[in-house]
């Protein structure tokens, strides 16, 4: 499928919410390390609220465990920051929030908390489409906003590519 172009001063959110109002979708979000930021640039969108029922900041481990049922195992394992977390984040908060659409990012967003084998801004994004879920690895430079923006702006590209292959 051809993918679509966006015109002149429209947003990647305002494509979002026309996809799914088209589909009749529910979406949610599940972040860790943009705090909200994702679901607030998607609720910029008039109209939302006939999406876009509820989102979830999962922070801390115990966050994502309660409230997304990410297995204490796969935290213990692999670490909140893996392809495997936010695998379970999304279908996770798909399930918590009864929606079709999840959107879900865990990473370092720094200054500190990076390791050799997990560097400041290196960031997992799971998306869930209809069951379907695609889970990317990205790598991210700046400061801890400029990481936070740059993961939620390749955040909605993703769910946005998501939604074109549906």
């Amino acid at each position: 499928m051809p993918e679509e172009k966006l015109q002149q001063g429209e947003c990647i959110e305002e494509k979002i919410v026309g996809k799914l109002k088209e589909k009749g979708w529910q979406i949610t979000c599940a972040e860790s390390c943009t705090g909200g930021m994702i679901a607030s640039t998607i609720v910029n969108v008039a109209g939302v609220s006939d999406v876009f029922k509820e989102s979830y900041v999962t922070y801390a481990n115990s966050a994502k465990n309660k409230l997304l049922g990410v297995e204490e195992k796969a935290l213990e394992t692999w670490g909140a920051v893996s392809r495997q977390v936010a695998k379970q984040m999304a279908a996770g908060a798909a399930k918590a929030a009864m929606a079709h659409v999840a959107i879900a990012v865990t990473g370092i967003a720094g200054p500190c908390g990076g390791t050799q084998e997990k560097p400041v801004g290196l960031v997992y994004i799971g998306c869930f489409v209809d069951g379907k879920i695609v889970v990317t690895e990205n790598h991210f430079n700046g400061n801890r906003l400029e990481i936070r923006r740059q993961t939620t702006q390749a955040a909605l590209m993703q769910l946005y590519r998501c939604l074109l292959e549906t």
